[in-house]
């Protein structure tokens, strides 16, 4: 009876269809935003590849060269990829964190870094699959424009993408690199993830935040810089992987760690991190975008819908 009691005064809770839902129209919506510095990331993390000449300098000079080669709007090539990619890899992976976070809460305390950590895994690895066909076609297009206009694939938008690559190259080559793919997301999703909760809590227990746009804002910012920095070696692998030809019937790499390794002999250990600003840029703003957007749905919808005036969007 008291059970019953306690289960009808629960506060009602956003459904997992929802927090899927806004995961992805959070993840799409921030990708207006930053595709641009994507692209550039991407081009940078090419740049160099195979022992040629480093073909930007700086990402500056790689958005200016882009610009003046390609036109204004090539900085927004492989925007369909983006889109699908979120609506695929960050509905799942927000999706998921949000159910498990709220399932590992007890007691109205939150799970700690280590379980967030573990859960920010775990949604990232299974997010990484699902996202993997949008994530080589993301891949391809953005690093289209530096090929000579002979080697380009030229695919349209994400979809004739996927059909080409299934066709000419098979289904499984939609995976190609998924394992480099769902390493980097499980690093960025446990840093990603936990350092926002983490920074988040951490802020407000110093007295000089409360709930709100600016506490999201800063705690994105740190996430972000904590997540650019772990996960690069493996974006850098990924993104390789990914854009890598088969010539002679040979792929260009045998493997991520092969990437690693030729990388390192060839362009130096620094070049792990290359495209770091770029990468900042855009994961950082991603970052922050993401989650106030996710934020913000959250509340508006526990206030709309569930009649639930707290403060706090709830599930991060």
């Amino acid at each position: 009876m008291a059970a019953s009691s306690s289960n009808k005064n629960a506060p009602a809770t956003i459904p997992k269809s929802i927090r899927f839902l806004f995961g992805g129209t959070a993840g799409m919506a921030a990708t207006l935003f930053v595709q641009p510095l994507d692209l550039v990331k991407n081009r940078m993390q090419l740049s160099g590849e195979g022992g040629a000449k480093r073909q930007y300098k700086t990402s500056f000079h790689a958005l200016r060269s882009i610009i003046a080669s390609e036109g204004l709007f090539a900085v927004y090539t492989g925007l369909s990829a983006g889109l699908l990619r979120q609506a695929t890899y960050t509905t799942t992976r927000l999706g998921i964190y949000t159910t498990l976070f709220e399932y590992a809460t007890r007691d109205g305390k939150n799970p700690n870094f280590f379980k967030k950590a573990i859960i920010g895994c775990t949604a990232g690895g299974i997010g990484a699959f699902v996202g993997t066909p949008a994530e080589i076609s993301l891949i391809r297009m953005t690093a289209d424009g530096r090929l000579p206009p002979a080697e380009r694939r030229g695919y349209t938008n994400v979809f004739n993408a996927i059909m080409r690559i299934s066709k000419e190259e098979g289904v499984t080559t939609l995976w190609r690199g998924c394992w480099p793919t769902v390493a980097r997301a499980m690093v960025v999703n446990a840093a990603q993830l936990a350092s926002y909760s983490q920074a988040k809590e951490g802020l407000k227990n110093t007295g000089y935040f409360t709930e709100g746009l600016f506490l999201h804002f800063v705690a994105s910012m740190i996430s972000g810089l904590v997540t650019t920095f772990f996960s690069m070696p493996v974006d850098i692998a990924k993104t390789r992987v990914q854009n890598m030809k088969i010539i002679d019937g040979k792929p260009e790499y045998k493997s991520a760690v092969d990437v690693v390794v030729k990388v390192v002999k060839n362009e130096g250990v620094f070049s792990l991190w290359k495209g770091f600003t770029p990468y900042y840029a855009r994961l950082g703003p991603h970052t922050v975008l993401t989650f106030i957007f996710l934020e913000q749905m959250n509340k508006y919808y526990k206030r709309i819908v569930l009649k639930d005036d707290s403060a706090g969007g709830g599930g991060l």
